[in-house]
């Protein structure tokens, strides 16, 4: 099997516990990103970083969609940090707090440096830039722009609650501005959406009010701290039975409205238009992309 193209799931796994790294690739998860930021003491990161590097380059899981957190863009680790990821070969490095589009065309720069002095492929590593902050935010669609390289912008909403004084609540009411400009910038660049993580592992009742906003909102999935979230959110973002039927049924109509030379095709009493169309079409490949036969 082939890396997976869905992004329903992103669950971070600490550089720092040797167990945590081994065992999330048993997981469900579409994407596995191996940390080196938060999760990982100060006194850690170059245990971290090396252990890392030799995961990633040697014993990567060929099914999912590797990622590696690096430190802060400012941080005395990033160099060290970008180095280790780069030569290790990920699918994709995620780059925290980024709050202006020539921090991306820095590290774009300094990622294409690295490849070409490790004869590798230049260009094949993707970017991912949490939005983690109230200038991330509002700056996210220049973000999303700024190099070919990122195809995702995540939401970090308990850095980017801090930024604003607000407090972070489970309903989430405080980061709603933040979720549709990151949401919008993605839509205009064309780049993946995902969405902020739900802090509290034991709450699985809110944990699903939670991600069917984030769908409902049109987000392409979203990041996990804990595998016991893994399933939940999977289950959200892959269509139903139900979804699947309703999509098929759509796009025939249009179909069978085109072989007829109609002009305005119904449905169950209701004219479709093409919003109705685009996302029919939308949950059909998403059912594609998860390996559901209809």
């Amino acid at each position: 099997m082939g890396k997976t193209a869905l992004k329903r799931t992103s669950l971070y796994a600490s550089g720092a516990s040797p167990v945590n790294l081994l065992q999330a690739r048993f997981y469900h998860e579409d994407c596995l990103v191996y940390d080196l930021e938060d999760s990982v003491p100060i006194a850690e990161k170059d245990a971290a970083r090396l252990l890392v590097y030799h995961l990633v380059k040697y014993q990567r899981p060929t099914d999912k969609y590797v990622l590696i957190r690096v430190n802060g863009i400012y941080s005395e680790f990033i160099d060290e940090d970008l180095e280790a990821a780069v030569r290790a070969c990920p699918d994709a490095i995620r780059i925290p707090k980024v709050e202006y589009a020539n921090e991306v065309k820095r590290i774009a720069e300094r990622i294409t440096e690295i490849e070409k002095k490790a004869g590798l492929p230049v260009g094949k590593i993707e970017l991912w830039c949490n939005i983690e902050s109230y200038l991330g935010a509002l700056n996210a669609r220049e973000i999303a722009e700024a190099d070919p390289r990122v195809v995702a912008l995540a939401l970090g909403a308990e850095d980017y609650t801090a930024s604003l004084r607000a407090t972070r609540t489970k309903e989430g009411l405080e980061i709603f501005y933040a979720r549709n400009l990151v949401l919008t910038a993605c839509r205009a660049a064309g780049v993946e959406a995902i969405d902020a993580v739900f802090s509290d592992i034991n709450d699985k009742e809110g944990l699903m009010k939670d991600v069917a906003l984030s769908k409902n909102l049109g987000f392409d999935g979203k990041t996990v701290v804990h595998p016991r979230q893994v399933d939940v959110v999977n289950a959200a973002f892959t269509p139903s039975a139900k979804e699947i039927r309703y999509a098929k049924r759509v796009l025939d109509a249009v179909e069978e409205g085109k072989r007829e030379g109609k002009g305005a095709v119904t449905l169950d009493g209701s004219m479709i238009d093409k919003p109705m169309e685009l996302r029919a079409r939308t949950t059909l490949a998403q059912a594609d992309a998860a390996g559901i036969a209809y």
